[in-house]
């Protein structure tokens, strides 16, 4: 049997204490000899997993969870306060925008020195040149210094140094929520090719429908430990599941936007109806109508999601997932129109969760909520019908 390409055993890392200058010489005295300083914050702990060759890991977690400082540990970036690593194979990390190119030189001179320190040789290099060029797709930029690139031309000419090295070991750091639309497509092409012919792939992602895409195994970080680690779509059911209990403990009544939001909720309606909480029969239809706001006029996607009134998940679909596009009403204006027919839930109360996101689908910008409420007198126990009948042996 072959060995992982990594493994971690009990990986932790604690970064040491900022220290008043009055407190230096205690802080000194304390590294001298205890070998660490006491206090400090504590970002992993007791972190062991490991990937064999043809696998995919997802790494998943709210914001803070550890995932980035993970991944610096695991590309030689920062050393672990404890615990062991090993590597088996060639690795390529893309991690933050930018790491590992100087902004001084241009794209040409980092190209070429980031092609020879992923391990190509000068005659590969130029073997190779014109599929790296083509791929990153920048055009004359490429002899621009990179203080003049835009983030999404530093993605482009890293993943396609990258993709020109195919390395046994690929590590993405949320490198998709980066570029246009169609280059991301293109990474997305490149990575089911890549893992198809037995490349190995390790990602970090706040987008669970691309981890449940590109991964097979998922690894939840939860305030630096692991919360969950298995097949990614037990984790990751998981992990939106928490998600929604943590949402019905903390939401406010109404609306959620992100302060850098760029695309919109103009308004959100029930039955036509934007103010009044529809009640419904069991049976019923159920008209959505989303209005959405886009600055540089391109269609958001569009994300819908039905809960129970306790934030149990029922049922989501997205336009993106099914290759819908809003309509356009307008300048910058767009409308989505979306009918549940039939509702098969059971009696009881629910909300209606839209959510607006990029027309990359990758972040959610604006969400709003609108609840409604089943009738009905039924001695079934759940939250949805299931077609059934009885019938004799």
């Amino acid at each position: 049997m072959s060995k992982p390409l990594l493994q971690l055993s009990n990986i932790s890392k604690r970064f040491p204490p900022s220290v008043q200058s009055g407190k230096r010489f205690r802080a000194f005295w304390q590294l001298l000899w205890q070998g660490r300083a006491q206090g400090g914050t504590r970002v992993l702990h007791d972190i062991s997993f490991q990937i064999n060759p043809g696998e995919s890991l997802g790494i998943i977690g709210a914001n803070g969870a550890g995932k980035s400082t993970l991944l610096k540990i695991i590309s030689s970036v920062l050393s672990p306060s404890s615990g062991t690593i090993e590597k088996n194979g060639s690795i390529a990390a893309l991690l933050e925008l930018g790491a590992g190119f100087d902004p001084e030189y241009s794209g040409m001179d980092n190209l070429r020195m980031n092609a020879a320190f992923l391990g190509l040789s000068s005659r590969q290099i130029d073997e190779r040149l014109d599929d790296i060029l083509a791929f990153a797709d920048i055009g004359d930029s490429i002899h621009e210094p990179i203080k003049h690139y835009s983030s999404g031309m530093v993605v482009r000419l890293g993943f396609a140094v990258v993709a020109s090295v195919k390395p046994d070991l690929l590590i993405t750091d949320e490198v998709l929520a980066v570029g246009d639309e169609s280059f991301q497509k293109k990474c997305i092409r490149w990575i089911e090719n890549y893992l198809e012919d037995g490349g190995t792939m390790l990602m970090v992602s706040h987008s669970m429908y691309q981890v449940q895409k590109l991964c097979r195994q998922a690894l939840w970080l939860h305030q630096g430990g692991v919360a969950g680690y298995g097949n990614v779509f037990d984790v990751t059911q998981a992990y939106l599941a928490w998600h929604e209990r943590k949402d019905a403990r903390d939401r406010q009544a109404g609306n959620s936007r992100d302060p850098n939001a760029m695309y919109t909720i103009a308004g959100l309606a029930l039955n036509d109806d934007s103010s009044a909480d529809p009640m419904l029969s069991a049976g019923d239809s159920l008209d959505i109508r989303l209005d959405l706001e886009s600055p540089d006029d391109r269609p958001p996607a569009a994300l819908f999601g039905v809960v129970r009134a306790d934030g149990t998940p029922v049922y989501g679909v997205a336009t993106d997932h099914e290759d819908q596009v809003p309509e356009k009403v307008g300048h910058g204006r767009y409308q989505v129109r979306l009918r549940f027919s039939n509702l098969s839930l059971l009696p009881g109360s629910y909300t209606l969760r839209a959510h607006a996101l990029e027309p990359e689908g990758l972040r959610i910008h604006d969400s709003r909520e609108h609840d409604f409420t089943v009738t009905g007198h039924t001695r079934e126990l759940g939250m949805v019908r299931l077609a059934h009948e009885w019938f004799a042996s």
